[in-house]
């Protein structure tokens, strides 16, 4: 679970959570004040965190991706959930879009070495690496057929059903949205195998 006691955003008539409103979690709180009245980035109170200028980001759809990962796994999130950081989130327009290509076969085999190599085979994935990928511009119209796409890939996942057809069906869009030729194709495919 995820505390968040956040501070508020004044510009916004977000108020600070008052910690008197959960009293389970100011008793668990109470147990480490003298550490949390210490604190240099704390809140209006001990009990508060420091100022978030992207708290409204994690109430938005967003992509969710981990800081180090073997896989390159992208995920499209409309839930509002938060994550720590281990994680970081990409928000913003035709997500949808963005999160297949990311998921790609184009996206790994082209990017995979933009992005440091760590100990054990694992990437690193900090957003200074990926402001350098060029992402073609895609109409409304056609992010709302990876809308649909992703969405449906989702339910499935979450059902543990298998998504591999919608994937290939993705995987051929995107393809032909960078108009590769048949032996690009091919070239991408023996080099994720």
């Amino acid at each position: 679970w995820l505390i968040n006691t956040h501070n508020g955003i004044k510009e916004q008539g977000i108020k600070p959570i008052d910690i008197k409103d959960y009293p389970a979690i100011k008793k668990h709180l109470d147990q480490f004040y003298s550490p949390l009245e210490k604190r240099l980035d704390q809140g209006d109170t001990p009990y508060n965190l420091r100022n978030c200028a992207y708290m409204e980001d994690f109430f938005r759809p967003k992509i969710i991706y981990p800081n180090m990962t073997k896989f390159l796994p992208f995920v499209y999130e409309e839930q509002g959930i938060l994550t720590n950081q281990k994680c970081f989130v990409i928000t913003g327009e035709k997500l949808e879009f963005l999160t297949a290509f990311l998921n790609s076969s184009i996206f790994k085999y082209c990017f995979r070495d933009n992005f440091p190599e760590l100990q054990g085979g694992t990437r690193e994935l900090s957003k200074v690496f990926f402001e350098k990928i060029p992402v073609i511009q895609v109409s409304e119209e056609t992010n709302l057929k990876f809308k649909d796409l992703v969405s449906q890939i989702t339910k499935l996942k979450k059902e543990k059903k298998p998504t591999k057809d919608l994937e290939e069906i993705i995987e051929k869009i995107v393809f032909d949205i960078y108009n590769l030729t048949a032996e690009e194709r091919k070239n991408i495919f023996l080099t994720e195998l």
